[in-house]
């Protein structure tokens, strides 16, 4: 990461336009602080892309956009980097925070960030209408820089998957680890399991029941990946029925992952502002921090 960091950083210096591609379903825990830093340094112009919109709550997504359309040089869109349609709205939508880049002369020159696994390399293979970038549900595919000319009035950079060295808030991770940008090896499935299960028993009860078939009342997060266990037979071999709690919580989360569960949002910018009032827990007040967040 500190490598791909200072590659950015220099490659930043000839970028006319950063492309931030976000998580919609968690823009702020899925936006690195470090790609704020390097762009305004160079006083550059942000079109964020708030990918994955079609497995996110489009209310909370509208709200975000508007979050983020009040910033300065900042452009921001809900799309599927999927769907070619939405794709192919970028390049314009880039061109006009850079209206003076527009000729053979001076070609747009467009850098696209990230964190891991929230879909730089599907955006590029759709802009390229070619596969060009490794593309996985997992992070840390795209292993180095990736230049490429869009038309002759246009030029593509793609950039590893950027993370930061230290994750202040325990959700952050945890919704991070949700939606597979953080990899397995640094997390515990059942953990980040409970910590979504509280949020859709929350704000998406609903979903739970029609997904699963249970009813939610009287149960709290960990009862919810007990529930989904017994209703989808995760039973541990010689232990008398005990659920196979491990094997649950991956069905929930591939849920939430794919989609089955329905258009689910983590954060909204009511629960971020509320976050960001308490202040962030020490590293040694929260003995799960080394485990989770690493």
């Amino acid at each position: 990461m500190t490598s791909a960091r200072k590659e950015a950083a220099k490659t930043m210096e000839w970028i006319d336009v950063i492309i931030e591609v976000l998580d919609a379903r968690l823009p702020e825990a899925s936006c690195n602080p470090m790609i704020a830093e390097l762009r305004l340094h160079r006083s550059r112009p942000c079109l964020k892309i708030l990918n994955k919109a079609d497995l996110a709550d489009p209310a909370v997504t509208q709200a975000w956009l508007n979050f983020y359309n009040k910033q300065k040089g900042v452009k921001a869109v809900a799309l599927s980097c999927k769907k070619p349609g939405d794709a192919a709205k970028v390049p314009d939508l880039c061109q006009a925070l850079a209206p003076h880049r527009d000729s053979t002369l001076k070609p747009l020159r467009m850098m696209i960030m990230g964190i891991p696994n929230v879909g730089k390399s599907t955006l590029m293979n759709a802009l390229l209408k070619r596969r060009v970038a490794a593309v996985g549900d997992e992070p840390a595919v795209t292993k180095s820089q990736q230049r490429h000319d869009l038309n002759e009035r246009m030029t593509l950079t793609d950039t590893p998957g950027l993370m930061w060295p230290t994750i202040a808030y325990a959700s952050d991770g945890l919704m991070l680890a949700a939606s597979h940008a953080i990899g397995r090896n640094a997390v515990i499935d059942e953990e980040v399991a409970a910590f979504l299960a509280a949020i859709l028993l929350a704000r998406y009860p609903a979903s739970l029941t029609a997904r699963y078939g249970f009813a939610v009342e009287g149960l709290d997060s960990g009862g919810v990946v007990a529930a989904v266990a017994k209703k989808r037979g995760c039973i541990l071999k010689g232990r008398r029925g005990a659920p196979d709690l491990e094997k649950a919580a991956m069905i929930l989360l591939t849920d939430y992952r794919s989609g089955a569960l329905g258009r689910i949002s983590l954060e909204t910018p009511e629960t971020r502002s509320t976050m960001l009032s308490e202040p962030a827990p020490a590293k040694d007040e929260d003995p799960r921090h080394e485990q989770e967040l690493r």
